[in-house]
Protein backbone atom coordinates (compact mmCIF):
# COMPACT_ATOMS: atom_id res chain seq x y z
CA UNK A 1 0.00 0.00 0.00
CA UNK A 2 1.38 3.39 -1.05
CA UNK A 3 0.83 6.67 -1.85
CA UNK A 4 -3.17 7.82 -2.52
CA UNK A 5 -4.48 5.05 0.23
CA UNK A 6 -7.72 6.14 1.46
CA UNK A 7 -8.03 6.86 5.07
CA UNK A 8 -11.23 6.98 7.48
CA UNK A 9 -10.32 8.71 10.52
CA UNK A 10 -12.30 8.01 14.29
CA UNK A 11 -12.71 10.70 16.49
CA UNK A 12 -14.99 9.98 19.71
CA UNK A 13 -18.07 11.50 20.66
CA UNK A 14 -17.54 12.92 24.05
CA UNK A 15 -20.01 15.13 26.29
CA UNK A 16 -19.37 18.48 26.25
CA UNK A 17 -19.66 18.42 29.72
CA UNK A 18 -15.98 17.29 29.84
CA UNK A 19 -14.62 19.27 28.12
CA UNK A 20 -12.95 21.11 31.38
CA UNK A 21 -11.00 18.06 32.55
CA UNK A 22 -10.53 15.99 28.98
CA UNK A 23 -10.41 19.03 25.93
CA UNK A 24 -8.81 16.83 24.10
CA UNK A 25 -11.88 14.02 23.76
CA UNK A 26 -14.41 16.70 23.06
CA UNK A 27 -12.65 18.46 20.53
CA UNK A 28 -13.53 16.27 17.66
CA UNK A 29 -12.72 18.80 14.94
CA UNK A 30 -9.23 18.86 16.71
CA UNK A 31 -9.13 15.11 16.44
CA UNK A 32 -9.71 14.93 12.56
CA UNK A 33 -7.29 17.76 11.97
CA UNK A 34 -4.47 15.31 13.84
CA UNK A 35 -5.79 12.45 11.62
CA UNK A 36 -5.76 15.18 8.41
CA UNK A 37 -2.36 15.74 9.19
CA UNK A 38 -1.08 12.62 9.47
CA UNK A 39 -2.53 11.52 6.65
CA UNK A 40 -1.09 14.27 4.36
CA UNK A 41 2.23 13.72 5.88
CA UNK A 42 2.08 10.62 3.93
CA UNK A 43 0.33 11.05 0.63
CA UNK A 44 -2.73 9.86 2.09
CA UNK A 45 -6.89 10.78 1.78
CA UNK A 46 -8.88 10.69 4.10
CA UNK A 47 -12.43 10.35 2.70
CA UNK A 48 -14.57 9.87 5.58
CA UNK A 49 -14.69 10.97 9.00
CA UNK A 50 -16.33 9.32 11.49
CA UNK A 51 -17.87 10.65 15.18
CA UNK A 52 -19.21 7.94 17.43
CA UNK A 53 -18.91 6.80 21.06
CA UNK A 54 -18.89 3.14 22.20
CA UNK A 55 -19.68 1.51 18.87
CA UNK A 56 -19.65 -2.23 18.31
CA UNK A 57 -16.79 -3.12 16.38
CA UNK A 58 -19.15 -4.82 13.94
CA UNK A 59 -21.25 -2.05 13.17
CA UNK A 60 -22.32 -1.30 9.62
CA UNK A 61 -20.93 2.30 9.83
CA UNK A 62 -17.90 0.89 9.94
CA UNK A 63 -17.23 -1.55 7.38
CA UNK A 64 -19.52 -0.08 4.40
CA UNK A 65 -16.59 1.74 2.54
CA UNK A 66 -14.55 -0.80 3.15
CA UNK A 67 -16.61 -3.41 1.58
CA UNK A 68 -17.37 -1.17 -0.82
CA UNK A 69 -13.58 -0.62 -1.98
CA UNK A 70 -13.59 2.93 -0.77
CA UNK A 71 -11.20 2.80 2.49
CA UNK A 72 -7.82 1.51 2.87
CA UNK A 73 -7.35 1.91 6.35
CA UNK A 74 -8.60 3.66 9.60
CA UNK A 75 -6.50 6.27 11.85
CA UNK A 76 -7.37 7.65 14.92
CA UNK A 77 -5.36 10.03 17.23
CA UNK A 78 -4.49 7.61 19.95
CA UNK A 79 -5.68 4.57 22.00
CA UNK A 80 -7.15 7.20 24.18
CA UNK A 81 -9.58 7.99 21.07
CA UNK A 82 -10.12 4.81 19.79
CA UNK A 83 -11.37 3.24 23.80
CA UNK A 84 -13.90 6.40 23.31
CA UNK A 85 -15.28 5.41 20.10
CA UNK A 86 -15.17 1.95 19.97
CA UNK A 87 -16.81 -0.92 22.24
CA UNK A 88 -14.22 -2.75 22.16
CA UNK A 89 -10.49 -2.09 20.40
CA UNK A 90 -9.50 -5.50 20.92
CA UNK A 91 -12.35 -6.92 19.19
CA UNK A 92 -12.17 -4.01 15.91
CA UNK A 93 -8.37 -4.67 15.78
CA UNK A 94 -9.07 -8.42 15.58
CA UNK A 95 -11.67 -7.23 12.44
CA UNK A 96 -9.16 -4.86 10.70
CA UNK A 97 -6.88 -8.14 10.70
CA UNK A 98 -9.30 -10.45 9.25
CA UNK A 99 -10.31 -8.24 6.78
CA UNK A 100 -7.01 -7.00 5.77
CA UNK A 101 -7.48 -3.39 6.74
CA UNK A 102 -4.48 -1.13 8.33
CA UNK A 103 -5.47 0.50 11.41
CA UNK A 104 -3.15 3.04 12.74
CA UNK A 105 -3.09 6.06 15.72
CA UNK A 106 -1.28 9.46 15.06
CA UNK A 107 0.66 8.69 18.48
CA UNK A 108 1.61 12.82 18.17
CA UNK A 109 1.29 14.24 21.87
CA UNK A 110 -2.25 16.21 22.06
CA UNK A 111 -2.31 19.95 21.71
CA UNK A 112 -2.69 21.61 25.40
CA UNK A 113 -5.87 23.56 25.74
CA UNK A 114 -5.48 27.38 27.23
CA UNK A 115 -8.99 28.96 28.30
CA UNK A 116 -9.92 30.21 24.49
CA UNK A 117 -9.33 26.95 23.20
CA UNK A 118 -11.47 25.52 25.48
CA UNK A 119 -13.98 28.80 25.03
CA UNK A 120 -13.92 28.08 20.97
CA UNK A 121 -14.75 24.60 21.56
CA UNK A 122 -17.64 25.28 23.30
CA UNK A 123 -19.10 27.95 21.25
CA UNK A 124 -18.74 25.44 18.29
CA UNK A 125 -20.35 22.56 20.09
CA UNK A 126 -22.95 24.39 22.12
CA UNK A 127 -24.25 27.00 18.90
CA UNK A 128 -24.20 24.75 16.24
CA UNK A 129 -27.84 25.21 14.93
CA UNK A 130 -27.52 29.27 15.35
CA UNK A 131 -25.15 29.53 12.62
CA UNK A 132 -22.16 30.04 14.10
CA UNK A 133 -19.27 28.64 11.46
CA UNK A 134 -16.69 27.86 14.16
CA UNK A 135 -14.14 30.11 13.61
Amino acid sequence: MGPGLRVTAIAGLTPLERLDADPFLVDSRGQYAMCARWAADRGYVVTRQLLVHALRPDHDVLWADVDAGLVDLFVAPSDRVLRVALSSVDAFTAECARRGVRLETVGSAEPTYDAEMKARVHRRLSMPTAGYDGC
